[in-house]
């Protein structure tokens, strides 16, 4: 049956006065302050140049989100062969600011950090005794050396005042002896010059155990070391509900000493010189203040952006030069310039139910607890048992994807000399030798007792439709009991089997668990990996033998309606979420096989962000894209549960959880076809050749259907689905920005057919009218994807501006006139502002480190 068991500077402002002529304009002396920053935990110390933020100026606060550094630094290499392309030659100025800033950044790599002293600067409450001056010393023991704050809110925070600037490294939190409800489960951490100036430096959460934890903190960007002289920590969450927070300790290192502090103090300077610099030069342009423009680029000698931009802009914005500007983009497409949006762009879920049937006109049931496996070469997923609310079955299925049919391979298999009817069970494909191993069974515990408890093993051969019963027991082969709501993998590599977690039936108290097998196909022997608990094994032989003297205690913890997952790239598995005894399970564990290592790969901070716990979830293995994609079932909350299918997406890379698709309320009106019913106790398999996921069955978990290990009638889903998850490409890229580029080309062109109907030049207007019309047809009309609901509108709309334009009254064209001097006027800065507007918007599509500064010079004036 279907088992689910409960179930993110105080400086002066550079000097103008080198750039000012008696013919210059009176240049305010300030400038915005947007930043972009990078998270700690997926970066080292010096970071790529693709993170440099726009510009870190003290006019305006800076605590702005994590969130665009993380996309920012993803890919900086991606479209590396544009600057071979458009001559690095001219691009001398940067590299000369790059090789000083990583001067400084190569000083401060060769030194080891100090401690750095600090005073308590500010802070927004604190409780009785627990003032913020005990996190200057570190009592473990003591209950009363902590400070905790006055209230829990979102408000709450400590401020720390460095004795001198300094480059901060890490910050090491300090805790109590115990666990405790008051410690951090998550916070931020910013820093800067000036405390109303800040960026955020860490974004992560303690660990509620008594070991103090030490986390790197962000002190350079895009190669430029910054200096910071205060600190603010803001807690976000506790591990009790409506606690006040707490922090016992805070020790702060880094580099303070005044030689490596006066190089980073200039370099960080002359950097803040050259963005307020290319603040100007961006403002300038935007106002078609051309001449200024060039006056401060040609003095400075400070590039705006990258040369490929600067052609665009040129082309696009200023010439008018249409075919150019699809020149220079096309060129640009040519070296993956797209390719950094691409890979941080979101994925978009499509769901498409599958409506199939047997040439008889049969299908699978609705069923729970079921399996599924997937050859991937032939395209053909095998479906077997599961129990449809009122018992288990033993029918076989196989769904021919390239056909779009079933087929009814057996009605019961145990006939065949194949399994019993079972639920909870697991089944895994091997793409070698064409065959499906079935190991596992649930039991009910009314019958438990006089139940056969024997672990059978079962082996089907695809190619011959033939069954061959590997063991009758498993257990005195030294492979595990009967199992259930366990989970299996295959490394085809080595051809092993390998078994995880599950309960075991025959145990007197209930709540034993499965350890960690491999099994070896070719000699058919088992060998256990790790007991429940176990820290280390004691027969595995590791590959690497100097991995034993690993200092790895991690214990492997087993669990039930887990999942668990093998990377062929790294030989790893990976170990998720569970329930053991009453609890719910949320831990991402990386088991290496070779060095037989144990890692919990998901801070605590990743969790807080990931899925919520749960049981039944469905995971699989995308191991191009390192990715791991987890579909949740049921899912448990504080003295609740409930049924909703969210598909997460861990990046292993990134170490970072993203949510790409959430089911609406299960209660809700839905059509059959729109998106399938939220579920647990499903099954999902997965194509990596065509990316697409498929989903059978499941327990909808309506009322008098429990969550217990019995599961009880009800009804069983037989819906079946097919998910794509989908990220635009670069083709799709490169023909949206063509599209918006012969689209304003075609507004320009509907102006010029327009503006002679004020003259009444009739045959002035027929000439540019069809001049308009043959652009729409022949350059328009062919790249427009009606599909796409804005572009097909865009392009109605173009159509209408161009055959329907009304005429234009007398009234009407002296109430224009009386704005400016002539409509010519007015036309050409309409096309400009137009055509600057769609040049940023291309601008979205390209790396950060090549575009114009992300802020404006507006943002830099305050009323008061």
């Amino acid at each position: 049956m279907d088992c689910h068991n409960q179930c993110d500077v105080d400086a002066s402002m550079p000097s103008f006065s080198s750039l000012r002529t008696t013919a210059e304009p009176n240049v305010t002396k300030t400038a915005a302050a947007h930043h972009h920053h990078q998270s700690a935990e997926s970066c080292s110390f010096v970071y790529p140049s693709s993170a440099m933020p726009a510009c870190p100026f003290p006019a305006r606060p800076m605590q702005q989100s994590l969130d665009g550094a993380h996309a920012a630094a993803a890919g900086s290499s991606s479209s590396g062969g544009l600057a071979t392309s458009y001559t690095m030659g001219r691009m001398t100025n940067d590299r000369g600011k790059s090789e000083a800033a990583a001067a400084v950044s190569k000083v401060i790599a060769t030194k080891t950090p100090v401690r750095l002293d600090y005073t308590i600067h500010e802070y927004s409450s604190y409780c009785g005794t627990f003032h913020p001056h005990n996190i200057r010393v570190n009592k473990p023991s003591d209950q009363s050396s902590r400070w905790s704050s006055g209230t829990h809110d979102q408000t709450q925070y400590l401020v720390l005042r460095l004795d001198q600037p300094a480059v901060a490294c890490s910050i090491m939190f300090g805790k109590f002896h115990r666990a405790h409800v008051c410690n951090l489960r998550e916070f931020k951490v910013y820093g800067g010059m000036d405390p109303e100036d800040m960026v955020e430096i860490l974004h992560n959460g303690l660990q509620n155990n008594p070991e103090a934890e030490i986390f790197p903190l962000v002190h350079s960007l895009r190669n430029v070391v910054f200096p910071i002289q205060y600190i603010k920590i803001v807690p976000l969450a506790t591990y009790g509900p409506n606690f006040n927070y707490s922090i016992w300790h805070v020790d702060l290192r880094g580099h303070s000493d005044p030689k490596i502090m006066e190089l980073v103090m200039n370099e960080y300077q002359n950097y803040r010189e050259r963005e307020t610099l290319r603040l100007c030069l961006k403002h300038f342009r935007q106002r078609n203040m051309m001449d200024i423009f060039y006056m401060i680029k040609n003095r400075t000698g400070v590039e705006l952006e990258h040369p490929f931009l600067s052609d665009l802009h040129k082309y696009l914005v200023l010439e008018s030069d249409f075919d150019a500007a699809e020149h220079v983009l096309e060129e640009a497409h040519g070296c993956n310039i797209f390719n950094e949006y691409i890979n941080n762009a979101e994925y978009k879920p499509t769901w498409k139910r599958i409506w199939s049937t047997t040439e008889d006109g049969d299908a699978p049931c609705g069923r729970g607890g079921h399996q599924m496996c997937i050859d991937t070469e032939e395209e053909k997923i095998y479906l077997f048992g599961g129990w449809n609310g009122q018992h288990d079955l033993a029918d076989l299925w196989c769904y021919h994807i390239r056909e779009g049919r079933w087929q009814l391979i057996s009605v019961n298999t145990e006939l065949q000399g194949g399994p019993s009817p079972r639920s909870c069970h697991k089944i895994c494909f091997d793409p070698d030798t064409k065959s499906i191993f079935v190991l596992g069974r649930f039991i009910e515990s009314s019958v438990v007792m006089t139940a056969n408890l024997e672990s059978d093993f079962y082996r089907y051969f695809v190619e011959y439709d033939q069954w061959v019963k590997i063991s009758d027991n498993t257990a005195r082969e030294g492979g595990p009991g009967l199992l259930y709501d366990h989970q299996m993998c295959i490394d085809t590599m080595s051809s092993e089997l390998f078994v995880f977690g599950g309960r075991l039936f025959g145990e007197s108290n209930g709540y034993n668990y499965g350890p960690l097998y491999s099994y070896h196909i070719p000699t058919n022997t088992w060998q256990m990996i790790r007991d429940d608990g176990a820290s280390r094994s004691t027969s595995f032989n590791a590959v690497n033998e100097a991995a034993r003297f690993m200092d790895d205690d991690q214990p492997l913890t087993s669990r039930v309606g887990h999942s668990m997952l093998f990377d062929p790239t790294c030989r790893s598995l990976y170990i998720f979420a569970g329930q053991r005894v009453k609890d719910y399970l949320t831990d991402l564990l990386r088991y290496q096989i070779d060095e037989d290592r144990l890692t919990d790969i998901g801070s605590e901070y990743a969790k807080s962000f990931g899925p919520k716990a749960g049981f039944t979830q469905r995971a699989i293995m995308e191991s191009a894209q390192q990715e791991i994609h987890v579909l949740t079932g049921y899912k448990h909350r504080q003295a609740s549960e409930m049924i909703a299918n969210e598909l997460w997406i861990y990046s292993i890379q990134q170490n970072q959880w993203k949510c790409v698709y959430q089911s609406k309320n299960q209660r809700e009106t839905q059509r059959d076809d729109e998106y399938p019913t939220p579920r647990y106790a499903h099954e999902m398999v997965y194509n990596p050749s065509t990316k697409a996921h498929y989903i059978f069955g499941g327990n909808p978990g309506e009322p008098g259907s429990a969550y217990t290990a019995t599961g009880g009638g009800g009804r069983r889903l037989a819906d079946f689905w097919e998910l794509r998850l989908t990220k635009p490409d670069p083709a799709s890229i490169f023909r949206h920005c063509l599209l918006m580029i012969r689209m304003q080309r075609m507004r320009e062109l509907c102006r010029r057919a327009n503006a002679p109907k004020r003259g009444c030049n009739t045959e002035a207007v027929n000439d540019a009218t069809l001049k308009a019309l043959e652009y729409l047809q022949s350059k328009v009309a062919t790249i427009v994807d009606h599909t796409i609901r804005e572009e097909a509108s865009q392009f109605q709309q173009l159509c209408a501006e161009l055959c329907l334009s009304s005429e234009i009254t007398d009234q009407e064209e002296q109430t224009k006139r009386s704005f400016a001097d002539n409509d010519d006027d007015d036309d050409d800065k309409e096309s400009f502002e137009e055509r600057t507007h769609l040049f940023e918007s291309i601008l979205q599509y390209l790396p950060a480190h090549m575009k114009e500064p992300s802020g404006q010079l507006l943002d830099a004036v305050n009323l008061v």
